[in-house]
């Protein structure tokens, strides 16, 4: 019966919901999972790369977390097609924003027209939700540094630390017991690579299929550091993951 209403993106159900968002939704926690922590410092985004075939040349840029300005960085769980369809959205509302304002967009605001732009797709016949959902991270001169999270529903929250995609149930309660207030980076880092470790399928995770971005702020300027292979697996074998090899280049 469940089949007459899962056609349209804005057909409810009898009891109130929007299948093909639920569709989109379950999508999402098929794929690589993603996290973000706050910490005093500034924030870490880490998620798990996909996997691809050897034969696929190396990328040497950021296959899941992406600058959207020089404030405001992402981190993507779910359709990568879709996403980008997103991300050039949201660094456009960013340039028109300083281009209007000679300044930088507040991230919530930002999350908002995103949001806003997604939540249109779940109303309008002949189309649908997009399959992705982010973590948004970054600076501004009244809040400081925030972590959001956005879901195809167009539903948005504010978080300390948080998991999206596969397995993300296992990291956000791994995150919830062992999360505290007023972390360092190090500290950040350590309780984001455990949580990570929890969604993926080994106890020996390869550095080469984890993904690191630490966004912090130098002076009045907001900095980002990718970690390389080398630096994933200090931090792996620091935090008691045995690994012992790393994939080449």
């Amino acid at each position: 019966m469940s089949r007459r209403y899962d056609q349209k993106t804005n057909t409810f159900t009898p009891d109130g919901r929007l299948k093909q968002v639920e569709y989109a939704i379950e999508a999402i926690n098929q794929t690589g999972s993603a996290l973000g922590v706050l910490t005093n410092d500034g924030m870490i985004l880490a998620t798990e790369k996909q996997e691809v075939s050897h034969l696929l040349e190396h990328s040497k840029h950021s296959e899941k977390i992406y600058p959207i300005d020089r404030h405001i960085f992402s981190v993507v769980s779910g359709h990568t097609a879709d996403a980008n369809i997103l991300i050039n959205y949201a660094r456009e509302a960013a340039a028109n924003h300083r281009y209007q304002f000679q300044d930088n967009i507040g991230l919530e605001q930002l999350i908002i027209n995103i949001c806003d732009y997604k939540q249109n797709k779940t109303q309008v016949g002949g189309q649908r939700p997009f399959g992705t959902a982010f973590l948004f991270a970054g600076y501004d001169k009244e809040n400081g540094f925030q972590l959001f999270s956005t879901d195809p529903s167009g539903n948005y929250a504010g978080w300390k630390a948080t998991a999206i995609g596969k397995n993300n149930l296992a990291a956000n309660s791994y995150l919830k017991q062992d999360y505290k207030d007023n972390l360092t980076l190090e500290q950040g880092l350590d309780i984001a690579i455990k949580a990570l470790v929890k969604t993926m399928d080994t106890s020996s995770p390869q550095p080469s299929k984890i993904e690191i971005v630490v966004i912090s702020k130098l002076g009045k300027e907001v900095k980002s550091k990718t970690y390389n292979e080398k630096e994933v697996l200090s931090l792996l074998q620091k935090n008691g993951f045995s690994n012992e090899q790393m994939q080449q280049e």
